[in-house]
């Protein structure tokens, strides 16, 4: 069993929903109010001194959150904002390493899908009395699959900073000159649209192998929980599931797909340019990679639309990514550090983060900008933000997905039956929440 996990499992009882969660819930309300009031007490004794406070941001994010501190520092003048930089790469050990060392950040971002293991932590303190007096985080600003990855056992623990979902990239002309001058809205539309596309002799979807993203999407598309009994146990064998794999094994065994992984193709944005594929399933920061990297001549010739479903409309679901803006427990500036989360939280700055990262605003006010609502590329990815689905809310999630498509691999590279692969994929899983069902079990035992 992974140790990092299972200390975060071991964790999960302190927000699951156990006998005596009312007295927890009060006491976790009292500590808060305590806490703001500590603080509000430290800032005023100050006397106009700034009061110095730590946020962690990852990536180029951290980089570019700087620009937007001197602002908040006039509006502001009482708080002083220290930004850490970390790489992607490193952030989620170093937040475990402080979290361990008592020595987290005041605020930090934070993946959305990481939130319930910090939660299981008890590292996260609850923002749903600082929300409810916000005038600016409202659950009713924020699209909703994206709002509940941040609600973990019905209370609320982030505030979304931006978001992230899948939607086609797709070869307009291609389509076109195979028969689909519109990009496919069912699976059986997507089925025939990518075999037509292959009699071309082109390769009609990209879709990496080692990657987990497309198998999960699909399922969920299926109405495949991912998991089953509150996430005691894998639900990929069962039929929901089963039909999305099917339906993604046949993209490989059809040759509609290139079986390739992430680094297999050299750059990727080329081989899109030459024809070798049509269609890839991809995030908003590449509507910046396109207009970068493919020639002049093809601005007009790439689209994006949003995920068929099985059955179209509703049925084609995404997921709900992106990170949030979290507090920690331990900070003892709670108040100082919540005025920044509204502050990053406003339209106007969610706008200026997006001109200058590429990353999609969170609050649905600011896509009224033109930048946005004037933007075809970016239009997919609203109509898909009102159909995403989040994740399933285990500390053991991004262990368990990369386990998806090691049996997607063995299914198609090992010749090894669908209901084989499914059946030892769910045995892996089970295994890797042992620990989860027997920490539950004690919870709910009276």
């Amino acid at each position: 069993m992974n140790s990092r996990l299972g200390t975060a499992a071991e964790a999960a009882t302190a927000d699951a929903p156990v006998h005596g969660q009312g007295r927890v819930a009060a006491s976790a309300a009292a500590l808060t109010g305590l806490c703001l009031a500590v603080t509000a007490c430290h800032s005023a004794s100050a006397a106009g001194k700034a009061t110095d406070i730590e946020f962690w941001a990852f990536g180029r994010e951290g980089e570019v959150l700087q620009a937007l501190m001197p602002e908040f520092e006039r509006e502001h003048p009482n708080i002083h904002v220290r930004v850490q930089q970390i790489p992607w790469t490193a952030a989620h050990e170093k937040l475990l390493t402080a979290y361990v060392g008592n020595a987290t950040p005041d605020l930090a971002q934070l993946g959305n899908t990481w939130i319930p293991e910090f939660v299981a932590l008890r590292a996260l303190l609850p923002l749903d009395s600082l929300a409810a007096a916000s005038s600016e985080v409202r659950d009713s600003s924020y699209f909703p699959g994206i709002w509940r990855t941040n609600l973990v056992n019905g209370r609320l623990y982030g505030v979304p900073w931006y978001v992230d979902t899948r939607v086609l990239f797709y070869r307009k002309d291609l389509l076109a000159q195979a028969g689909n001058p519109r990009p496919p809205a069912t699976w059986a539309q997507w089925h025939e649209a990518m075999r037509a596309i292959k009699a071309r002799d082109h390769y009609a979807i990209f879709a990496p192998f080692n990657e987990w993203n497309v198998p999960i999407i699909l399922g969920l598309q299926a109405g495949s929980p991912l998991l089953k009994d509150d996430g005691r146990y894998g639900a990929f064998a069962e039929p929901p599931f089963r039909r999305a794999f099917d339906f993604y094994l046949d993209w490989y065994r059809s040759g509609v797909a290139p079986l390739l992984g992430i680094n297999d193709i050299g750059n990727v944005y080329q081989e899109f340019e030459r024809g070798t594929f049509a269609i890839w399933i991809t995030g908003p920061w590449n509507i910046g990679e396109f207009r970068r990297r493919l020639p002049r001549e093809m601005q007009d010739k790439w689209g994006t639309a949003p995920l068929p479903g099985p059955e179209g409309g509703a049925s084609g679901v995404s997921m709900a990514g992106g990170s949030s803006v979290v507090l920690f427990r331990r900070s003892h500036r709670h108040a100082e550090a919540w005025q920044l989360a509204e502050y990053l939280a406003r339209p106007e700055q969610q706008l200026r983060f997006y001109r200058l990262t590429g990353d999609l605003p969170a609050r649905t006010e600011a896509w009224r900008d033109s930048a946005l609502a004037g933007d075809p590329a970016a239009h997919a990815f609203w109509e898909q933000l009102q159909r995403v689905v989040p994740l399933p809310q285990v500390p053991e999630w991004e262990l368990i997905a990369t386990r998806v498509f090691d049996y997607a691999e063995q299914a198609v590279r090992g010749g090894v039956s669908t209901d084989t692969a499914l059946a030892r994929l769910d045995r892996e899983v089970d295994q890797i929440l042992e620990r989860r069902r027997w920490l539950l079990s004690r919870a709910t035992t009276p």
